[in-house]
């Protein structure tokens, strides 16, 4: 069984070795290549990275959440600790609070209280961030922002109430972070700034165009998520997870069975959901290159109390 279990996930071992061993092999290589191919590569590998820690959030290659963790450990990224992005990401699938901006912590929606607090430059910025080009040039830096605002917050109100605070996640992203900034400092000698420039910054916008279009505010939670049916090359930097409606009724599906089971379920999925439905990301990019995919407030209506 174990055999099995070895050889049916064997695409995603390929895709860690490749992952891991083309980032070593970059980096250490840098100095002597053109920028023009660290880049791109650059880029691509570190967002690549961040579509492989889903996959290994979600129970792949292995059933160990132990041996899935070690795998995702080194933050190639050097800001997103995978601990707590694992438990973000599995709250984001609870299905009935799907995109609600005070439940939901992967809505990019504000609420309604949210939005009438705002500034206008705080609104113009939301605005700008739900356009594509507007994601992929300024989304990067205000996601970090409110990624660690949020820690910060959050620990801050934990401390108030006298709760402990868990240590662990920050005291394994610290060393993961350390190990990777000494790699890339002083083994390899590449400047801080210029990691941070050619393959932290557009690595997280890559990944930025795939959750532009994924969810989409509806009355019924089931009509929240979207699908971008021919991803393309695109389609693999994401692990086709463009498939997004698929992969949220059935989280535990590897990313390499994802199309075929699309194939055999596109007809019922198109049928009982009225999610958005998008057939390449270019259709996508030619509608909200501009256009601000939610310019407001959340539009659905919250129970009372919230």
């Amino acid at each position: 069984m174990w055999r099995q279990s070895a050889l049916r996930e064997a695409p995603t071992w390929i895709l860690i070795f490749t992952i891991y061993g083309g980032w070593l092999l970059l980096t250490l290589r840098w100095n002597s290549l053109p920028i023009w191919i660290d880049a791109p590569l650059g880029a691509w590998l570190c967002a690549w990275h961040m579509s492989l820690q889903h996959e290994l959030l979600h129970g792949h290659p292995t059933r160990s959440e132990r041996i899935n963790g070690a795998l995702a450990w080194p933050p190639l990224n050097l800001w997103l600790p995978y601990a707590i992005y694992r438990t973000q990401h599995l709250l984001h699938h609870r299905t009935e609070t799907l995109t609600d901006p005070l439940e939901d912590p992967e809505s990019t929606y504000v609420s309604v209280q949210g939005w009438a607090r705002a500034g206008r430059l705080r609104r113009w910025m939301h605005r700008a961030c739900g356009t594509l080009l507007g994601r992929v040039l300024l989304g990067p830096p205000r996601t970090i922002a409110q990624f660690w605002l949020r820690q910060i917050f959050e620990a801050r109100a934990a401390r108030l109430a006298g709760l402990r605070l868990p240590w662990r996640p920050w005291l394994s992203f610290g060393a993961g972070f350390c190990l990777v900034a000494f790699w890339v400092c002083f083994v390899c000698r590449i400047n801080p700034l210029i990691y941070a420039a050619f393959v932290i910054y557009p690595g997280t916008a890559l990944i930025m165009v795939r959750s532009l279009a994924e969810h989409r505010a509806a009355e019924r939670p089931e009509d929240r998520t979207a699908v971008v049916e021919q991803g393309g090359l695109l389609g693999l930097l994401f692990l086709h997870n463009n498939l997004h409606v698929l992969h949220h009724e059935h989280p535990s599906i590897p990313w390499y069975e994802l199309p075929a089971r699309w194939r055999a379920e596109r007809t019922r999925l198109l049928c009982t959901r009225r999610g958005p439905v998008f057939k390449t990301y270019f259709e996508v990019a030619s509608r909200y290159a501009w256009r601000p995919l939610h310019p407001g407030p959340y539009p659905v209506e919250l129970p009372p109390g919230r």
